[in-house]
């Protein structure tokens, strides 16, 4: 497994960095990135259904369509967000939550009881969502990419995410509403630790580099060119206006 740590904000240059690793290698990646205000929607969801559009260009939050299925979410500087790139095992479902596993390890290793959910999401112990999940597997490759609310804006998370008014004749896929808290206030109210959002951040992929033994790398590591090549999808209104 190599570890990257993207040193973009960039949510169209994140999710390309995504695909490129995901279609370029063979290899085993896990990648951690944080991105700028943006609401990243899933590949079959109606922006239209899922994004409070006028909220997001008053506040300067981008619409960002990733290739995985699932719903939207809200990301920001608070948000640290891990994808799982790597081959298919033989016998094995693709699309379990299995992958989560170590996540829930290096979380308890800071203070956070977190439990796997049946949308492969993740939960605190007082019904509090932290994580939500989507996958996408093609051919031989599977990637499965999370969020973990550290200290994000969850004022301008309900915002950005609130449609008044929903068109059920579209044929997309709607997002399941959940209660939210981040990781940092569950932490202060069970007295466990008390953190900055880098800090946290810092040490839950510090614990990934030591559960696989390996040195986290950049993004500066890799073809910048082609990465770009991915990256025009992203920035194609096209692509993430569509339905």
């Amino acid at each position: 497994m190599k570890i990257i740590h993207s040193i973009s904000n960039s949510p169209s240059y994140n999710l390309a960095l995504e695909e490129f690793l995901f279609s370029e290698f063979q290899d085993e990646f896990l990648l951690f990135y944080v991105n700028d205000k943006s609401v990243i929607v899933g590949s079959n969801q109606s922006v239209l259904n899922e994004v409070n559009q006028e909220f997001c260009k008053a506040n300067d939050i981008q619409i960002v369509r990733r290739k995985s299925g699932g719903g939207a979410v809200y990301h920001d500087s608070g948000n640290l967000n891990f994808s799982f790139i790597r081959n298919k095992v033989a016998d094995k479902n693709s699309l379990s939550g299995d992958f989560l596993q170590p996540v829930v390890g290096w979380l308890s290793e800071l203070g956070v009881a977190a439990t796997i959910g049946e949308r492969k999401d993740l939960w605190l112990p007082d019904g509090h969502k932290i994580t939500g999940t989507a996958s996408h597997v093609r051919k031989n490759r599977e990637l499965h990419h999370g969020t973990l609310l550290v200290d994000t804006n969850l004022e301008f998370l309900k915002q950005a995410l609130y449609v008044q008014i929903v068109n059920t004749t579209v044929k997309a896929t709607l997002s399941v509403r959940s209660k939210t808290k981040n990781i940092l206030n569950y932490l202060q109210e069970s007295k466990n630790a008390d953190f900055v959002a880098v800090d946290f951040m810092d040490k839950l992929i510090a614990l990934s580099e030591k559960h696989y033994k390996t040195i986290k790398m950049s993004n500066a590591d890799f073809d910048e060119l082609k990465i770009n090549v991915y990256k025009a999808d992203y920035l194609s209104e096209n692509w993430n206006l569509r339905k």
